[in-house]
């Protein structure tokens, strides 16, 4: 998805090389038995470079991007929290057009450039979630009384 969303269309890599990935066949459907190959992938080309083998892989895309953050301006700059910061920045920046919810919308020039995870020329929309459901995050239990 990192290689999608910067318009890179395949990259070599060494995972995989020399595995049923490169050699094709690797199952992509099973029967309904689940035992035998409906439908196999492909083999990937493959290239030395340096000595060593790496297989070509296209990168991801999709028609839609659809992630969670935190807190957007108008213009569609996006901050993220914690862990949604992982793989959300990626996912919107893959996608044709990308759809964030937020939990607050903020006038354009709230945010401080430098807090910016995702700059809004990756956003085509924003939509203010109402109705969150608030995992525990810091909620801590004891049992022991204390005493150690």
């Amino acid at each position: 998805m990192r290689a999608g969303g910067a318009g890179v269309a395949a990259f070599y890599t060494p995972t995989g090389a020399g595995t049923v990935i490169e050699q094709g066949g690797f199952p992509i459907k099973l029967s309904e038995d689940g035992k035998s190959t409906v439908i196999p992938a492909p083999g990937r080309e493959h290239k030395i470079f340096n000595g060593r083998r790496y297989i070509m892989e296209e990168a991801i895309t999709g028609d839609f991007s659809i992630v969670k953050g935190w807190k957007a301006d108008t213009q569609g700059n996006v901050v993220f929290r914690k862990t949604a910061r992982n793989f959300n920045p990626n996912v919107a920046t893959a996608g044709k057009l990308c759809i964030v919810e937020v939990e607050e919308i903020v006038p354009a020039g709230s945010i401080d450039p430098d807090h910016v995870h995702l700059p809004s020329c990756y956003v085509d929309r924003i939509v203010r979630g109402e109705k969150y459901v608030k995992q525990i995050e810091f909620r801590t239990i004891t049992t022991d009384n204390g005493s150690g």
